[in-house]
């Protein structure tokens, strides 16, 4: 299971709607994956949504030490890959860290992402969580 950005921080903030879901949803998975853009983009949303920042970093920190978590360093080619993946798709509104996502599930062979995003249904993905 792919761990997005939504996911995470609904898995943080123990007052979100989907928070129970995460939680076990996370602690169910037979693998857990994720990649640096969904840890750059982390940090701001909880800031953003009410969180306090040194938790937010802490849980990326112990994020990147988990070894149950398969972390993937978006290099330059995977990036550019991104980049051509949102040019071929100008009729959605994808980020760059989506793209990266749908390319390294592709990559592995995974249909699942924790995930309120529709954007991962959009690709052919599983969401889920509801957002």
């Amino acid at each position: 299971m792919l761990l997005d950005t939504s996911g995470l921080f609904c898995f943080l903030d123990h007052g979100d709607a989907q928070h129970a879901r995460a939680v076990a949803l996370i602690s169910t998975a037979d693998m857990l994956l994720t990649h640096n853009y969904v840890l750059a983009e982390l940090v701001p949303l909880c800031q953003s949504r009410g969180l306090v920042r040194a938790s937010a970093l802490a849980f990326s920190a112990r994020l990147l030490g988990d070894p149950e978590v398969t972390m993937v360093w978006v290099e330059k080619a995977l990036h550019e890959a991104a980049l051509a993946l949102l040019q071929a798709r100008l009729d959605k509104t994808y980020s760059l860290c989506d793209a990266v996502s749908f390319l390294v599930m592709r990559e592995r062979g995974l249909n699942e992402a924790l995930t309120t995003d529709r954007h991962f249904e959009q690709e052919g993905f599983v969401r889920l969580l509801a957002p």
